[in-house]
Formats: structure tokens, sequence, C-alpha cells
């Protein structure tokens, strides 16, 4: 027997991850929140959408705490469908576009979604799992699709029609607090089955103002993202970028870098987030010194480390640039950073603890290690997961007991050693 949780009475003084969107409507409508090609959506009109389709999500039955699953590009649709959800007092599990039909279709029954989000360019991918599933109440389609087919699916409707017949363009009421989820995000599942890592409300906050603060983000950015927003690190440009109210710059893939480039010339990007493949094919390109890239101030690299022929080739393409390698995992979005002035000193570490976490070093028995011993890194903070969907014997393995009754600290499962 389930017992419903009744939404609070009144706004949660605690901020929520929606509220990022809704303050930087209120702080700066007229600024462009979202580039995708040559199309531009202000802080104002991302706002709206997101409301609305929050709204129509309501309408088919989405309830607080029911899983979306997000299965588009980096597009416009696929990041409001995203802060929308959020709005929705729902969780968002945003899923790769390269995923194949039998993958979907674990992700929609693991999580047990009561609406899909998509495009009609990948009903091909999608049409088959959604029609099967036990748990979907709504697929809102955008783009193009035949509306027979559209029409087949459990509560199908366009993104237009969706949008078009939500009641107004406000906010929903919040029936969601800080320690309600707001994200899971499926690992790879490179062994076993993908493991959905829950992350709330509060885990993402921490992540993105602690981020956000070390490298200095603020209004006057735009930020590039190449990376899928099915990835946390794409997806946390989309949110850093709205918690400082900069204009984030949506890239489908870096298959083709030279229209990449063409983009950051023309719209002035000031940060470039990457990983190492896409800086090795910067490296080998051979016309880079005729871009005009000067308004690049920040470089961030996770992932891997960066080789130092990376280095030396950012450094003189972007010479002034801060390039910031770091090294985290989805389970705590990230664990550590290297200072800037210390990748000189220290090109072989991944530096220091984020702002607001802590780390240590266990053995094997899990006891502390002191310097210059290698053991399992282990994370503390607010940034650390609720644990993985519905998989308490995984859980158990990451999840160990802190410092505090009751605390649980992250098992990195990642070997290091401190200076």
């Amino acid at each position: 027997m389930t017992t419903a949780i009744p939404p609070p009475s009144h706004d949660p003084a605690t901020p929520l991850l929606g509220d990022h969107l809704r303050d930087a409507a209120r702080e700066a409508p007229d600024r462009a929140a979202l580039v995708a090609g040559p199309r531009r959506v202000t802080y104002a009109e991302l706002d709206r959408s997101a409301n609305r389709l929050a709204r129509a999500l309501l309408q088919r039955g989405v309830a607080r705490g029911d899983r979306v699953v997000i299965f588009g590009d980096n597009s416009i649709e696929t990041v409001t469908a995203f802060w929308a959800t959020l709005k929705a007092s729902a969780v968002a599990v945003v899923v790769s576009p390269l995923t194949k039909s039998d993958k979907l279709a674990y992700y929609l029954n693991d999580s047990r979604a009561t609406a899909l989000v998509s495009d009609g360019h990948i009903a091909r991918v999608f049409v088959e799992p959604a029609a099967r599933s036990p748990h979907l109440k709504a697929v809102v389609v955008s783009g193009t699709m035949d509306a027979e087919r559209l029409a087949a699916l459990p509560g199908g409707v366009s993104w237009d029609a969706a949008l078009a017949g939500a009641d107004d363009d406000t906010a929903p009421p919040k029936r969601a607090i800080d320690v309600d989820l707001a994200a899971i995000i499926y690992t790879s599942g490179s062994t076993g089955d993908p493991k959905g890592v829950m992350l709330t409300h509060r885990n993402m906050l921490t992540a993105a103002r602690s981020i956000s603060t070390y490298l200095g983000l603020r209004g006057g950015d735009t930020i590039l993202c190449v990376l899928p927003v099915s990835f946390d690190y794409g997806l946390y440009q989309c949110i850093m970028g709205c918690r400082v109210v900069a204009t984030v710059v949506l890239e489908r893939s870096f298959n083709y870098p030279t229209q990449v480039l063409d983009t950051v010339v023309r719209e002035g990007v000031t940060c470039f987030p990457g990983v190492p493949t896409i800086f090795a094919v910067l490296a080998e390109m051979k016309s880079l010194s005729s871009y005009d890239l000067s308004k690049v101030r920040l470089v961030t690299n996770t992932a891997a480390a960066l080789p130092e022929k990376h280095i030396t080739m950012l450094r003189h393409l972007l010479p002034a640039a801060q390039v910031f390698s770091m090294y985290g995992l989805t389970e705590c979005k990230r664990c550590t950073y290297l200072p800037p002035a210390d990748l000189d000193r220290k090109p072989g570490s991944v530096g220091v603890a984020i702002p607001d976490t802590e780390l240590w070093i266990v053995d094997e028995d899990g006891n502390k290690v002191g310097p210059n011993t290698v053991g399992q890194l282990v994370i503390r903070g607010a940034t650390v997961m609720r644990g993985y969907w519905e998989k308490p014997e995984a859980t158990a393995e990451k999840l160990k007991p802190g410092p505090l009754p009751g605390e649980m600290v992250l098992h990195t499962g990642d070997y290091c050693r401190l200076d």
C-alpha cells in the first residue's frame, strides 16, 4: 500500500533547480538564453514555453515525482523539456538521441516513465517502445510526424498543440522540495544494465553553484554546449548558464569542427567546455590560426586528463584563456578541479576538492591513509547522489556510512593518492 505525498501548503523557502530559469527570466527577460543555429530564444520565451509544457504534462496525468524521459538532440526543445519537467515537479531522464529502440525501452520501463518528450526525426526509434510501454500517459513530439502515427501513441500530441492547450503562461504551483529527485541520469551500462543515478534538487543546485563559482562564470558569458545534454557535463552547461544568466550555444556534435568554430566566432563564445577527443581534433586542424577565438576566456576539460601537447596547443591558440582540468563521475557530478595556476606544476594531478566538498583516501579496509599512499577516493558533500534507482545492492557498494550518524559518502572506485 502506498501513501500519496501531499503538496506543500506554500512555496518552499529552499530554492529548487527550476527556480534558476524563473529567476533568470525575471533578471534579464530579453537576454538570449539559447542559440541553436539560426534560432534564438530569450529567457522570457524559454520560461514561458517551459511553463506551458509543464502545464501540458500535468494536464495529461504527470504527477509529482513521476519520471519524464526526454529523448532528443541538443535542441531548444530538449532543454525546454528539461526545465518543464522540473516545473511540473517531475523527474527528468534525459536520454541520448543515439540510443537504440531496445535500450530506450529499458529506460522507459526501468524508470516507469509516465511521459516521453521527443522529436519526429527519431520517431523510428521511439514509436515501438512508446507504444508498448505500460506506464506512459503522454508522448509529446516536436518537429514533423504523421498525425495518424502520433495519435496511435499513448496520449500522443504534437509539441505545438501541447503548448497551445496549456492553461496559461505562468508556472504551475511547486509541489517538490529540495530533497526530492530532480533527475535520473543513466550510466552507460558497459557492464550489465545501465544504472539510474538519482540526483535531488539539492544535489544539482550544490553542484551548479560550486562549479560555476570556481570557474568564475558570469552573466555576460556565452557558453558553447557541443557535449550531449544527455551527458551530465553537457546538461550542466545549460543549468549553470541559467544560474548566472549566460547564453548557451547548442551544437549537436563536433563532427564538423569548422562549422562549430565558425559558430564560436560568430556568437563570441567565452566558455569552451570539451573533452580530450574534441581537443585532439583541434590539435590536428591546420586552419586554426584563421579563427578569431580571442573572446574565449575559459576552457574546461573532463573525462580524461589532457595530454601535454593539447595543453600546449590550447595555450598557443587561446593565450588569454584559463584552462581547467577537472575530474568527476555522474554519482556526484564533480569531485575535483586543478586550478589553472597548477597546470604546469602538477600536470598529472586531478587537483583539489571542489567548493563545498571534502575528499580523502581509504585502504581496502576503509581506513583513511596518509599522503603518497594509493587508495580509493571518497567524496563527502551535498553533491553525492541519493543512490541508484531501485538498485539497493549496487547503491550499497558505492554509498558507505560517513563521519556523521546517518550520513552516506561516495566510494568512487577510483584509486588516487594525496601529495
